[in-house]
């Protein structure tokens, strides 16, 4: 509010509200529909077994990449293995995984890539939190310009087995 002085004394000044809201709006708007939400984590093909595995007439020479994750028994993570190659027991282990797929599949986007699968066999009483690493570093990985940057898309699960 201002007020101006006039001979009489000093009158009020009404601030227009309508056209300030307005504009506010407007703005709200736009900055809504400009904003652009980047998310780091991809869409995962997962197929999780529903049943004994059945038989299928998919060509045989697209065999499944496999990773075996051992557990202790708190639920640790004992081991990880590459197509029966030890990887180790710590966070070192998941970017030796990450280098070994990208090892068997040459270079990101390669076409063959589509018909590649990766089969995660992990103990039953494996905290999840280490699976889900195992997929993060099957998957791909982030560049350093915060890209992502896709290896392999489908992920399977071997039959679970049962606790010891």
């Amino acid at each position: 509010m201002r007020f101006s002085k006039q001979r009489s004394g000093y009158r009020r000044i009404e601030a227009q509200m309508a056209p300030m809201i307005d504009v506010v709006f407007l703005l709200l708007i736009f900055f809504m529909l400009t904003l652009k939400v980047v998310s780091s984590e991809g869409d995962f093909s997962i197929n999780m077994p529903i049943g004994a595995p059945a038989p299928s007439n998919e060509d045989i020479q697209t065999l499944p990449i496999k990773v075996r994750l051992t557990a202790d028994e708190n639920g640790q993570l004992a081991g990880v293995s590459l197509n029966n190659q030890q990887l180790g027991n710590t966070d070192v282990a998941f970017e030796r995984l990450n280098t070994g797929i990208l090892r068997v599949i040459g270079k990101p986007g390669n076409p063959l890539t589509s018909d590649m699968e990766v089969e995660i066999d992990a103990d039953f009483g494996l905290h999840y939190r280490y699976t889900v690493q195992a997929i993060s570093a099957c998957t791909g990985k982030v560049n350093s310009k915060g890209q992502p940057v896709k290896y392999i898309e489908k992920i399977k699960f071997s039959q679970p087995r049962k606790a010891e």
